[in-house]
């Protein structure tokens, strides 16, 4: 897929797939970590006939910005490239579509957007903030397979990425990875973007300046004394939320409670198969969003 670069209003560069039709619905595709636009190449396959199909390579990833402030990695900086990136195109309303990383911040898009100009979001094994604090603290499968946010904390894990680039310190913390799920063509492609240290420390850093609290594993498992959920709104854009059950960092707990959050909700569970559903089971991701988009 051809990119082209795009600059935001708030000078971060971003180099994006833009296909389909330029007067048709607009689909905002964002990928998450350890990845990049290649994330959705299924999918934008399959939707550019009919819509079009915006993937940027997020700040911190491939040629895009890679500032190395962790403080430039805070949740509102990345909701708001998403909003600059559509004002920089001329686009009015989007829908978003989001996958891990890239589903965190598409939550805080559509919640910050709705109706106004996020017309719907499609969310794929990204946990909704307030879900996934509240299992952090008192799920222990949730916590134990989170620990490696920790270690992407670590300063001490520096000088393993500064030596071996990403992957060395992927092969230290990540339990969740199934190698031999992914095209061997697009593995390559990944350890080759890897190797680039600023992108490496890009990524690391929406770790590093995420609010979100990972408890050690021998903390007590209940809510601390005095939390509070965070004060979001109920999302009522339509919205649908794909889930691969054998997702080995994120367990399907992350659904109960969704409903009373989000409404009007659509979900779709996808049985075997592993965290990065966008590729490892991509027919069942397009008949999902298909009917969610009305076909």
């Amino acid at each position: 897929m051809e990119q082209k670069r795009v600059e935001l209003a708030n000078g971060i560069h971003l180099d994006i797939v833009d296909e389909g039709p330029t007067d048709a619905p607009v689909l905002i595709f964002l990928h998450g970590f350890p990845e990049s636009h290649r994330t959705w190449r299924h999918q934008i396959r399959h939707f550019s006939k009919s819509f079009r199909c915006i993937a940027p390579d997020q700040r911190g990833y491939r040629g895009s910005s890679k500032p190395q402030e962790v403080e430039a990695y805070t949740p509102d900086k990345l909701i708001g490239d998403v909003f600059l990136l559509a004002d920089a195109l001329g686009i009015a309303k989007f829908t978003i579509v989001g996958h891990d990383w890239g589903g965190a911040i598409a939550w805080g898009v559509a919640l910050g957007g709705q109706h106004m100009r996020v017309e719907r979001a499609v969310i794929a094994n990204a946990p909704h903030p307030q879900i996934f604090q509240r299992l952090l603290y008192t799920n222990p499968q949730q916590r134990e397979a989170s620990q490696y946010i920790r270690g992407f904390r670590d300063s001490a894990n520096d000088p393993l990425v500064k030596e071996h680039g990403l992957t060395g310190l992927l092969l230290k913390e990540v339990k969740w990875d199934r190698p031999d799920a992914m095209e061997a063509e697009e593995r390559d492609a990944l350890l080759r973007d890897w190797q680039n240290r600023d992108a490496a420390f890009g990524m690391l850093n929406y770790y590093r300046a995420s609010p979100i609290d990972v408890p050690e594993m021998d903390a007590p498992y209940e809510l601390p004394e005095g939390y509070t959920a965070p004060d979001l709104p109920k999302l009522t854009i339509p919205t649908l939320v794909i889930w691969a059950l054998d997702d080995l960092a994120l367990p399907p707990e992350n659904l109960d409670g969704l409903e009373e959050i989000v409404d009007p909700l659509t979900i779709v569970r996808v049985p075997d198969c592993g965290h990065f559903v966008p590729w490892e089971a991509p027919d069942a991701v397009n008949r999902a969003m298909e009917e969610f988009l009305g076909g």
